[in-house]
């Protein structure tokens, strides 16, 4: 859903931009067809390219750095992150599918431990798709939420334990 959004609104944007250019132009010309002193002035203040094309393409370019290229550079950093803080032990998912145990680290590539049998595969550091062991352990770090389910059967619970020793002691 997110590359169709990324995909229809700079489309939209550069059509509604030709649109109101072309509707300006068009003004213009008719316009100036009119012959008039005053409706000449006034067709070069609307025909300003600065303000009728150059600020709105400004703004498509401004909007387009923000959706696509900025995201973008930001996963490609997150990436390099993982690849870069990845430790022997680590259990790991290659771009090509291979899961193994990263059995020893180098400069720029990985030695994978895979299968019942322990194969031993050289890769590349950029070949890191994802680690699912720094996963785990982020997991593990992060406190537990509760859920909006769990949340109301505590508060159930701890009403109902009021409502007993309210009437334990009423007796």
């Amino acid at each position: 859903m997110k590359r169709k959004s990324a995909v229809i609104i700079p489309t939209a944007l550069i059509t509604a931009v030709s649109a109101m250019y072309s509707a300006m132009t068009a003004f213009a010309t008719e316009a100036a067809a009119s012959g008039t002193a005053a409706a000449a002035d006034s067709t070069q203040k609307a025909a300003n390219p600065l303000l009728t094309f150059v600020l709105p393409l400004g703004f498509f370019f401004v909007l387009l750095y923000f959706m696509l290229i900025r995201p973008q550079k930001k996963r490609e950093q997150e990436q390099k992150e993982l690849q870069s803080n990845v430790q022997i032990g680590d259990e790991v998912i290659t771009t090509g599918g291979i899961i193994g145990i990263v059995v020893r680290v180098a400069e720029d590539n990985i030695v994978l431990e895979t299968g019942g049998e322990r194969n031993k595969i050289r890769m590349k550091n950029w070949a890191i798709a994802e680690n699912v062991s720094a996963k785990e352990r982020a997991k593990a770090a992060a406190p537990k939420k509760k859920s909006a389910l769990e949340t109301a059967a505590a508060v159930d619970e701890t009403e109902k334990k009021s409502k007993k020793k309210k009437n334990k002691d009423e007796e």
